[in-house]
């Protein structure tokens, strides 16, 4: 039989903390504006596990209740997980009001967690605005940086990035080089195909075929090499 939202309704409510993490995981069946009034009660429930899942929901499960309650957890929760969830759920929105706040997490929070979400959400957004923070964060220590700010440079589309990204190319990192073939089948000019030519003989198989993929991206609209 299948579950009511108001027997959903019932367990949320349960203080059985695995209750309501099964409420909230069937709360997937139901639209957004059923789902999300259910939603916003576990934000600040004690487990943070369900916590963490309730913030990632209103990232899948859009409605105007979901922005604002996300900001105001990016601005405002202390664990620094659950902001980079809601900092990753914001990217899932695709709402361009949530470029301002992305911003200045990324710029001013303190847990490089979540500028790293900030960054690929940025990248979820495709805001232009958010080049010359992208490509500051490629000079950042952490490895995760480099490769959340090459994709969403990717994203972008700025042809200004390529020079910037292919200083990966030599990356003792696969999944950074894996990121930089990817972000190039989005970036079409022919320094990015002469890349890929080189980057397909990648000794990691993952970067290879990501190369590979790239390359018949780029043939699709025609682009050569030099």
């Amino acid at each position: 039989m299948d579950t009511s939202l108001a027997d959903v309704a019932n367990q949320l409510a349960s203080d059985n903390s695995r209750d309501r993490l099964l409420a909230l995981v069937s709360l997937r069946n139901f639209s957004p504006e059923e789902a999300v009034p259910l939603i916003l009660k576990l934000i600040d429930d004690d487990n943070l596990q369900i916590r963490s899942m309730a913030v990632f929901a209103l990232g899948i499960k859009p409605t105007e209740a979901c922005f604002p309650a996300l900001q105001k957890i990016l601005e405002a929760e202390t664990d620094y997980g659950i902001r980079a969830d809601a900092a990753g759920a914001m990217g899932y929105l695709k709402d361009p009001r949530a470029f301002e706040p992305l911003m200045r997490a990324f710029y001013e929070d303190t847990e490089w967690l979540v500028r790293f979400s900030a960054a690929v959400s940025l990248g979820n957004l495709g805001d232009p605005r958010a080049y010359d923070a992208l490509i500051g964060a490629l000079k950042m220590p952490e490895a995760l940086l480099h490769q959340a700010a090459i994709s969403a440079l990717g994203e972008i589309g700025d042809l200004r990035a390529v020079d910037h990204i292919l200083a990966f190319a030599q990356s003792d990192d696969w999944l950074t080089r894996q990121r930089l073939v990817e972000a190039l089948g989005h970036l079409p000019c022919p320094k990015s195909m002469s890349a890929l030519i080189y980057l397909i003989k990648d000794p990691h198989p993952q970067v290879s075929d990501a190369a590979q993929f790239s390359i018949d991206r780029l043939h699709q609209i025609k682009v050569i090499p030099d």
